[in-house]
């Protein structure tokens, strides 16, 4: 059996088993998704065509890992205007494994297998994660986000060191592609500096410095 379902504007004819590279979708590894806009389904010489949809079909798959495709240059250039613009991008993407191809209103389940037990904290690491009893919880803190750019970050939902401090790279890299960063957000380590600041540690930037080092003294 297999099916032709369309996911992210694009069409996957997919049977089971089969591991596609498809845009990114929310989950992590091992989670199961359902994608339900399946446009057709072939079982031998039997074919079913959907108006635009099969209807009670969907197909089922568990996420592998969440990645980045290869980036690509777009370069802009307008003659006699002396315009030129250079961009890089690189498409986030979900590896996904197909467990079933659905049909009838069956539904899958919901995880396809356990997630490997986490490994327990050393004594030492955990108390390095530990938030200092004082630190200010400012995330301008953190060098090179001025006023502007912490509206921005409010905006996204973010108004902590802490979440900062909590992000994976993903996490960071759909950031800052959201908020239209061009790579700054890795480039500075924002992660690094938030929890560097959590744990009661001088901000990086000088000037964030000594506007810490005032404040505190007032």
């Amino acid at each position: 059996m297999y099916a032709v379902v369309k996911t992210g504007g694009k069409q996957y004819r997919v049977a089971k088993d089969d591991v596609i590279r498809i845009e990114r979708l929310p989950g992590e590894a091992g989670d199961v998704v359902t994608l339900d806009e399946v446009l057709m389904i072939g079982d031998g010489a039997e074919v079913k065509i959907g108006a635009p949809f099969v209807e009670g079909a969907a197909v089922a798959g568990e996420i592998v890992e969440q990645t980045r495709a290869k980036k690509i240059i777009v370069f802009k250039k307008r003659r006699r205007k002396n315009y030129r613009r250079t961009k890089g991008h690189r498409q986030h993407l979900t590896v996904l494994r197909v467990t079933d191809i659905l049909t009838d209103g069956a539904r899958p389940a919901k995880k396809a297998a356990a997630k490997k037990a986490a490994k327990p904290k050393t004594e030492s690491k955990a108390k390095a994660e530990a938030p200092a009893a004082d630190f200010k919880d400012d995330v301008s803190l953190i060098g090179g986000v001025g006023p502007k750019l912490k509206e921005k970050l409010e905006g996204y939902g973010i108004t902590s060191l802490k979440q900062i401090a909590a992000m994976s790279e993903e996490e960071i890299a759909k950031m800052d592609e959201a908020l239209e960063l061009h790579g700054r957000a890795q480039r500075d380590e924002w992660a690094a500096q938030a929890r560097e600041l959590v744990a009661g540690k001088p901000p990086r930037a000088k000037t964030d410095r000594e506007r810490a080092e005032g404040e505190s003294n007032e």
